[in-house]
């Protein structure tokens, strides 16, 4: 039995483990294809945060007793089970943050600001979230420093050719998608590692959209940093990753300051605290970072190949029966691709197919996905998009198919 085929058979079970699935919508089943936005928390992570909540929690780090020991532990056993899941090679190279936007902000202000210099250059790409954009834009600003952007086809794929013209001595910093959340390109960021270690350039992987659907291995893409967040693999909203080399981690002027951060503290000075404490100003968010960490022994129990390739298959099936639909267009066709499809349709504005796919229980993304450049690119507003995740199937594709053709109906 291949994998899809492994999948398949599990499938109707693995629904049976997110309740939230069994809504109705307006009378329809409701076939949840927001998951690029937010996926949702099945049973056994659900249950592992309610027990914390009732039976161990207590704050960290700071006490003797038995619920803060315990707490401890358990909020130290998630920061192992991130470390595994990405194959990092110090626990001390994991960080708690808030998430994806989070870590990027804590990079920029913590690390690459002090890199800069006037006429120095950060370098991002087209596909980049506004979270991506946004804290280069800030600090280059500040330092009086260039942000340079790698260009985009009409594919959606970057043009990586532009990369010898774009990279100079100058170029002190490069922080890339690793896949677009608006399109779904998947951008060879081994490509511009490899390419930026020749110029000894620290790579920051926006990982957002590419660590809940695939497995990704921090030593074998030997990035220096890998951002994601927990709300977007079976996580609750509220808890993010930064992954960083030691070495690098170690240069960090402490972003935020206060609490567990810190060894000891007088008027004079202060002794702060080692990695990973150190870049972990406060009290942080205990059972989030919990619920984190069942989140990953869930999704490893499942398999990430085995995630990959259903979302895959999906994806393929939902692209050959949209391509059907007269007037339906289909914005990014790289080679490699998520499960993500960003479409309109001819004379109905997003917005509309968003609200009417509503009706019949279909739960999509419509706007910009806050990736405007993006949108700009292709001299548009907005795009509706569908996005998949392991829980979903092919009774959710034909929905949203019979959706789209009841959103024709009404606008022919």
């Amino acid at each position: 039995m291949n994998a899809i085929d492994k999948l398949n058979v599990l499938n109707e079970d693995l629904i049976e483990d997110f309740p939230i699935l069994a809504t109705k919508v307006n009378g329809c089943r409701l076939a949840y294809l927001d998951n690029a936005a937010s996926t949702q928390v099945p049973n056994f992570v659900l249950d592992k945060m309610s027990f914390y909540q009732q039976n161990t929690h207590s704050n960290i780090h700071r006490a003797v007793h038995m619920l803060s020991e315990k707490s401890t532990k358990e909020f130290e056993d998630a920061r192992l089970k991130v470390k595994n899941f990405i194959n990092a090679d110090k626990i001390s190279e994991i960080i708690f943050t808030k998430g994806t936007t989070s870590s990027i902000n804590m990079v920029a202000n913590s690390f690459v600001k002090n890199l800069l210099n006037p006429g120095d250059e950060v370098l991002i790409s087209y596909l980049e979230h506004h979270s991506n954009i946004v804290p280069w834009q800030i600090i280059t600003k500040e330092k009086k420093a260039n942000l340079k952007v790698i260009p985009m086809n009409h594919d959606g794929e970057l043009v990586l050719e532009d990369l010898e013209k774009l990279v100079t001595k100058k170029t002190k910093f490069i922080s890339i998608s690793h896949v677009s959340n608006a399109l779904g390109t998947v951008t060879n960021i081994n490509k511009i590692i490899a390419f930026a270690k020749s110029f000894n350039i620290p790579v920051l992987v926006d990982a957002a959209q590419s660590v809940p659907h695939q497995p990704l291995d921090v030593k074998k893409i030997d990035c220096d940093f890998l951002v994601f967040s927990g709300h977007k693999m079976c996580a609750p909203t509220g808890i993010g990753i930064l992954y960083g080399k030691e070495n690098l981690l170690s240069q960090f002027m402490p972003y935020e300051s206060g609490g567990d951060m810190i060894l000891s503290v007088t008027f004079e000075k202060t002794v702060y605290n080692q990695l990973p404490y150190y870049l972990e100003a406060g009290t942080p968010p205990i059972s989030q970072a919990i619920a984190l960490g069942y989140a990953i022994d869930y999704l490893c129990k499942i398999g990430l190949e085995n995630i990959h390739a259903h979302e895959q298959r999906l994806y393929d099936l939902a692209i050959s029966e949209l391509k059907k639909i007269q007037g339906v267009k289909i914005y990014g066709n790289s080679v490699n691709h998520s499960g993500v499809i960003s479409f309109t349709i001819d004379g109905v504005h997003p917005h509309d197919i968003g609200t009417l796919l509503n009706e019949k229980g279909v739960a999509i993304r419509t706007g910009h996905h806050c990736a405007q450049p993006v949108m700009n690119f292709y001299k548009i507003a907005a795009t509706a998009r569908a996005s998949f995740y392991f829980y979903n199937n092919e009774k959710d594709i034909h929905q949203l198919v019979d959706g789209i053709n009841y959103v024709k109906k009404i606008f022919d």
